[in-house]
């Protein structure tokens, strides 16, 4: 993984103060728990926005054209 530099405006004064505190607990380094932050938030809003197994079944007909369309839509608002 290739490092970076980087100046960053505008952060939370309480909650960047909390990440540099659970940094510190578990001996590491702002920046590789700010980048693990980032990668964990980045993984969060991948996820579909609704389970599988939430959806609701319902038979063919019309209402099927555009299921596909309709299934991205929703997982990948």
């Amino acid at each position: 993984m290739a490092k970076i530099q980087v100046t960053i405006k505008n952060v939370d004064e309480e909650a960047f103060s909390e990440l540099k505190s659970e940094a510190a607990r578990k001996k590491l380094p702002v920046g590789i728990a700010l980048s693990l932050a980032i990668e964990k938030w980045i993984s969060e809003s991948r996820k579909p926005l609704l389970p599988l197994s939430k959806w609701k079944s319902f038979r063919g007909g019309a209402k099927t054209r555009l299921v596909s369309e309709q299934i991205d839509s929703i997982l990948y608002r």
